[in-house]
């Protein structure tokens, strides 16, 4: 009987370039080769390949510009922060991983512990919780006033004040900041104005044009404008200068640990920002609030369209306001763009574009908070084409309940003073064809004059009976 013939030898598993294993890591791509792509690329990596380690030095110790890592930076993310900067007139620009995280670490970068911000009460309601919690844990003390109020921003300045904060059009009663005299204020006292640009966009405001000093943007909204993706961006508009009070801004002008051949005035001031170094390479470096690549890219998508968008989300949101403003079951309508608004003047003014596309409406109160509530409810519940969401600036449009929702951490009074009823609407108009969404309202709040005037007709009803 013949032996058996042994098997033969699995082959070997190696490759041109090597081993299998190495293949199939490193095969077909080499760092740094340049594609020559039309659009900006998506970097999807987290660190970057150095030439010599003498150049990695140099990178972290900040002598150098380059690519390290991308909690701090990317390539990716460097061309958003480039275009937003160029939109706003700023110098330089950090993109961060929302618009919270801009408020934060702009802010953060200014005042520390034992120091002072003045903000405007008519702020976002996560904003309002950040200043008025975290930033009370962390030491930082916030002073909030009527925007509208130019002695009260002048009255609540100390010596600690590190900044003044606003929006330059608020969320969600679209009250439009006389930006110019708050501007005034922050340079009698020295210090930079910060503007939460996020409604009105680069595109219907240059708030450096009106005197602000640094700007943010929650670009989930209106900069992305499809409600795919979070991100926020600071932007140094240039025109503060942190030497003319240098002990001040230690921070900024004097030795900084991170750059050991001094500080970073001396190190960015003739090419860049130091402001923004300093947010990117210890708030965003130590914190961590990142701005994806991916992200990223999906933001430079978005802000391609952004001035074709913003014409249709004002022009639409302004007959929606017109509509709403002859509906009886609508008791007041929030929105600068019609005359009748107490910022229409400061609409003019700083909003020479369009105005606000996301705003509010009261319906006619019950009284009773919880049949207020019940109200709304039942109004959204008709809604169609409008969607229940919490967000802004999507190219949907968008419905939600302030007082339930986004503001409801705010206690009455602060709901108050901010002019949130518990029959505020808001409203965040979309890109679909405006007459569909008048009918969707009118149909949503036609039933409202019908459920009231079945009730009228019941009381009436109840006393003829009565009287017989």
């Amino acid at each position: 009987m013949p032996e058996a013939t042994p098997p033969a030898a699995a082959p070997s598993r190696q490759t041109r370039s090597g081993s299998f294993a190495t293949a199939q890591v490193q095969a077909g791509y080499v760092s740094g080769l340049a594609e020559n792509t039309a659009v900006p690329s998506i970097h999807q990596s987290n660190g970057f390949e150095f030439g010599s380690l003498s150049e990695a030095r140099d990178l972290f110790a900040l002598r150098k510009d380059g690519n390290i890592y991308s909690r701090a930076a990317n390539p990716t993310v460097l061309v958003f922060e480039r275009r937003v900067a160029e939109l706003e007139g700023g110098i330089g620009a950090a993109g961060v991983a929302s618009g919270q995280a801009a408020v934060a670490v702009a802010l953060l970068a200014l005042a520390k512990q034992g120091e002072h911000i003045v903000a405007a009460r008519q702020l976002y309601g996560g904003t309002v919780d950040l200043l008025q919690d975290t930033f009370a844990d962390w030491g930082i003390e916030v002073t909030f006033v009527d925007q509208d109020d130019a002695a009260a921003w002048e009255a609540a300045v100390r010596p600690t004040t590190r900044a003044l904060f606003a929006e330059s059009i608020s969320n969600p009663i679209a009250q439009v900041l006389d930006l110019g005299a708050v501007a005034a204020v922050a340079k009698r006292a020295g210090v930079p104005l910060v503007i939460d640009n996020t409604v009105a966009s680069p595109y219907l405001q240059r708030a450096r044009n009106f005197g602000a000093d640094i700007v943010v943007h929650s670009a989930t909204k209106f900069i992305g404008g499809h409600g795919t993706s979070l991100g926020g961006v600071v932007v140094d508009l240039g025109t503060f200068d942190f030497t003319a009070d240098p002990g001040r801004w230690p921070q900024l002008t004097q030795t900084y640990p991170r750059v050991p051949d001094g500080s970073l005035v001396e190190r960015f001031g003739d090419t860049g920002s130091p402001y923004i170094a300093l947010v990117k390479t210890k708030y965003v470096h130590d914190l961590g609030p990142s701005l994806s690549a991916f992200n990223a890219f999906q933001l430079l998508q978005g802000l391609e369209t952004l001035d074709l968008r913003m014409e249709r989300h004002t022009a639409s949101a302004l007959a929606v306001a017109r509509f709403l403003e002859t509906h009886p079951a609508v008791a007041r309508v929030h929105h600068p763009g019609l005359e009748s608004s107490p910022w229409h003047a400061n609409a003019r003014a700083y909003l020479p574009d369009g105005t606000s596309s996301v705003f509010a409406f009261d319906l006619h109160a019950t009284g009773d908070a919880e049949a207020d509530f019940r109200l709304v409810e039942d109004v959204i519940s008709r809604l169609r084409v409008i969607r229940l969401v919490a967000n802004i600036g999507d190219a949907r449009s968008l419905v939600a309940h302030p007082a339930s929702m986004t503001h409801s951490h705010m206690s009455p009074a602060q709901l108050a003073e901010a002019y949130i009823t518990p029959t505020t609407v808001r409203l965040s108009i979309g890109l679909e064809d405006p007459r569909d969404i008048v009918d969707d309202l009118r149909r949503a709040l036609d039933g409202v004059t019908a459920a009231t005037a079945d009730e009228v007709g019941a009381d009436r009803q109840l006393a003829e009976t009565s009287s017989r």
